[in-house]
Formats: structure tokens, C-alpha cells, sequence
């Protein structure tokens, strides 16, 4: 399995794209502002995509992606996504007054996109490549995912809070070889931190104690302007290396 990194910045500007990960050509995980690097002819691959939550950084290239390829294309994007996740994007983004229920056209029977619903525990089996859904802890419904190849594991948190879940599956998997967590603020943030149920720094160096084993710790979402202040917090404080996740950034498990 190998998973490209699109975007992983919690914003925009100079360089910087929202999370998406592209894995095997084939998959998304989470469709942000990082699918506009791709071409034409790497978006017509896609097959799966895999969304955490709806909150516009994470989705934001998906109806613009449906909508330049989906056309040339002999069968639909399946989107997987818990059931709360999915009424979120029926109510509010594919409804006819955001953009165009492409779960409905061309026609019902044979559409550009279908819903796949998924529950937090559930594993979907792609070939050798397993995904399963694991709890996060934000503002609306949202999950991370465990990614599991053929030679190790790899758990990205999503946008999350502190939670006892994330750590319990990070120590449950002997192969774990990567972990990705976000960490979106800094201490001098640690209030909107908490009002928007992100981590900040000393919350997630708190909560890298809990992790048993060797994974390589890498963080996400951090936002723009502040990511130095932010990996200097956390090296002075995580009981473990640490270090940001970049943009082009591939892992092979």
C-alpha cells in the first residue's frame, strides 16, 4: 500500500494544501484542497474515497472532482463514510443548492457517485488493503482510520480531541510503523483549542504518553504561520520524537 500525501495543513497559502491522501492511485482519504495537484488522468483513478468528517477542509475538492471526471468514467466514486457523516453531505453539499446530487445522475440506477455507509469498528477490504474506522472526538460526527497493508499499520486520527480510543488502537497493533495525529494549535491557542476540539500542544504531548511501542509520530493539521512554534512545543515537551508531516510525503506499508 502506498499512501501519498496531497495535503496535510490545517489551511491554505503559499504552497499549503488541506488534508487528502491519495493511496495506490485508486483511493482518497478525505478529498481537501490537495486533490487540485492532481491530473485529470490521476483523478479518473479514483474509485474509493474514504472521508473522516465534512468540515469544508477535509471535502472541499470533492464535488469539483466528481464534476471534471466523473462523466468519463463506467462506474461511480464510492464514498465511504459513517451514516452521520453521509446525512451531512445529503442535507448540505449534494442537494441541487450547493452542487448536483450526483448520487441521482445521471440517472438513479447507474450514478456518478454511490454512498457506501460504514460504522466506527467496521473494516472494508480492498484486495490486501483494510481500512477500518476508529472514534474521534470533534465537533461534529467524525472518525480516523487504521490502514493496515500487507507488511505494517498505519492510524491517522483525523481531527480529534483527546480520547482514550485513539491510544487503545495505536497500542492494540503490534505493526503499527507509522501514527499520524493532528495537532492544530499552539498553547497561546489552547482555548480555541478546546472550543473547536482540537488538540494543541500540551494536550497531545500529554496524550503521546499513553503510546506504547516504536511508531514514528508525525503530525497534521497544524495551521499555517504557526507550525514552527507548534513542533518547538511539542519537542520540548512529547516523551517521544516527533515530527511534521509534509506535503509530497510517502509511506509504503
Amino acid at each position: 500500500m502506498r499512501i501519498q500525501i496531497l495535503g496535510c495543513s490545517g489551511g491554505i497559502g503559499d504552497g499549503r494544501h488541506t488534508t487528502s491522501f491519495l493511496i495506490d492511485g485508486d483511493i482518497l482519504l478525505d478529498a481537501g484542497s490537495g486533490v487540485t495537484t492532481l491530473s485529470r488522468e490521476a483523478l479518473r483513478r479514483i474509485d474509493h474515497v474514504f472521508l473522516t468528517h465534512t468540515h469544508l477542509d477535509h471535502i472541499l475538492s470533492l464535488p469539483l472532482l466528481l464534476d471534471s471526471v466523473a462523466g468519463e468514467r463506467d462506474r461511480p466514486v464510492l464514498i465511504h463514510a459513517t451514516d452521520e457523516v453521509l446525512e451531512i453531505l445529503k442535507a448540505h453539499l449534494f442537494n441541487w443548492r450547493i452542487w448536483p446530487d450526483f448520487s441521482g445522475i445521471p440517472t438513479e440506477a447507474s450514478p456518478f457517485m454511490r454512498y457506501a455507509p460504514l460504522r466506527v469498528g467496521d473494516t472494508v477490504m480492498l484486495g490486501a488493503r483494510a481500512f477500518t474506522a476508529i472514534p474521534a472526538h470533534h465537533v461534529i460526527p467524525a472518525v480516523g482510520y487504521l490502514l493496515r497493508g500487507p507488511g505494517a499499520s498505519l492510524l491517522f486520527s483525523g481531527d480529534t480531541a483527546s480520547h482514550e480510543a485513539l491510544w487503545q488502537v495505536a497500542n492494540d497493533h503490534a505493526d503499527l510503523a507509522h501514527l499520524l495525529v493532528e495537532c492544530s494549535f499552539g498553547d497561546d491557542q489552547a482555548g480555541i483549542a478546546e472550543a473547536s476540539m482540537h488538540y494543541c500542544s500540551s494536550t497531545l504531548a500529554a496524550d503521546l504518553a499513553r503510546l506504547r511501542g516504536g511508531p514514528q509520530v508525525w503530525i497534521s493539521h497544524l495551521k499555517p504561520g504557526g507550525e514552527s512554534a507548534i513542533m518547538a512545543e511539542l519537542a520540548a515537551a512529547a516523551p517521544c520524537p516527533v515530527a511534521a508531516l509534509a506535503q509530497g510525503q510517502v509511506f509504503t506499508l
